[in-house]
């Protein structure tokens, strides 16, 4: 005979040759070749027999919680509110009373979170194992693949799907207005002259439906369309001819790619040219017909500038034949001038003084 103390939450089941008897609660009790194993009730119910045995007697089996998890689904075990453990496919048993458990289950098998499950608990250490997320950022909108098959279009945010051997595949895109670069294109004008120009292009995803779904490597299929473009408007021009209508090249082709654009699901917002460079010995020849025409505009307004210098001393001349005060004047300026070059003249004897200047700085023949 033994006798057996059981102190407050506590449980003790007996056995007898390995066979359960009964369950014990709080309490001093005298055993006769049976025994007993005290389990705590703040503390999850951990048999070494078969659980199905055990329920068998309806006492103990009121005094526990049981659950099952299912092979393709966890159950996400809550202590008075907080998340204690993750729970995969089992059976499990919890003392009833000293702590409030709670349980979600979550079937994995497929893909979707149910929405009674925070996102909050999902990033935790337990359950993050369980959990693949995505993130797409606020300027970029995704298509979402399930097992390959297209199923919708998300956009900016985080999602988070459970984690099993669905495929999921999440294409993003940038959706904000982004640049080309067409630099480098070696074309021949209609008089078979070889430029190289330097463009680019700004454009932005109207579509990502039509951008990603539709189309492989849209950028590229834009990049052609408008190198195409450009090399159809050169070629149609001689280089003269070109290089007085360079303004017009950027509406042609941004009329040209237009269509095209739209069926990559793509908006074009602009086109320019950087620079159209010249081969080398073209270059030359245009800066010497450069320089010819400035020396031609130099002489015009020299000539121009002559004549009205002429035409100044005439009307001076006429003015001075007619008013003998106008040419006192006019000789006390030449006199002015000459003062301004000569430190000291010494004029003498009587006469004419613009005769006498006249013999002092003109040589005589």
């Amino acid at each position: 005979m033994k006798w057996v103390n059981i102190n407050a939450y506590q449980v003790g089941l007996v056995f007898k040759n390995g066979v359960y008897q009964r369950m014990l609660q709080e309490g001093n009790y005298w055993l006769w070749n049976e025994q007993v194993t005290i389990y705590h009730l703040n503390q999850p119910f951990n048999p070494y027999i078969e659980l199905n045995v055990l329920l068998k007697d309806a006492k103990l089996a009121n005094a526990l919680q049981v659950i099952e998890v299912s092979d393709n689904e966890i159950a996400l075990q809550y202590e008075n509110g907080l998340l204690k453990n993750v729970l995969t496919a089992g059976r499990y048993a919890f003392w009833k009373g000293m702590i409030n458990y709670s349980f979600i289950k979550a079937d994995i098998s497929k893909i979707d979170i149910d929405a009674n499950i925070e996102r909050s608990v999902l990033i935790t250490r337990l359950v993050i194992g369980y959990v693949r997320s995505y993130s797409v950022e606020n300027y970029e909108n995704a298509l979402l693949f399930i097992d390959g098959k297209f199923n919708k279009v998300l956009g900016p945010g985080i999602y988070y799907w459970w984690k099993n051997n669905i495929a999921v595949v999440v294409a993003k895109a940038d959706m904000r207005q982004q640049q080309l670069e067409i630099n480098g294109q070696e074309i021949l004008t209609k008089d078979k002259a070889g430029l190289r120009i330097n463009a680019f292009a700004q454009y932005q995803i109207a579509s990502i439906e039509k951008a990603i779904r539709e189309n492989k490597e849209y950028d590229k299929q834009l990049y052609v369309a408008f190198q195409l473009a450009l090399r159809e408007y050169v070629a149609g021009y001689t280089l003269d001819e070109l290089l007085d209508k360079k303004e017009a090249i950027a509406p042609f082709v941004l009329e040209q790619v237009k269509a095209k654009a739209e069926q990559l699901g793509i908006e074009v917002k602009g086109f320019g040219i950087r620079d159209i460079i010249l081969p080398g010995d073209v270059k030359d020849i245009m800066n010497q017909v450069l320089v010819a025409e400035k020396k031609a505009q130099a002489n015009t307004i020299m000539r121009r500038e002559e004549t009205a210098s002429t035409r100044s001393l005439l009307n001076t001349a006429k003015l001075m034949e007619e008013n003998a005060m106008l040419w006192k004047l006019k000789e006390m300026e030449y006199v002015e001038k000459i003062a301004d070059k000569i430190s000291n003249i010494s004029v003498n004897g009587n006469g004419d003084l613009i005769g006498q200047l006249k013999q002092i700085f003109v040589p005589q023949q």
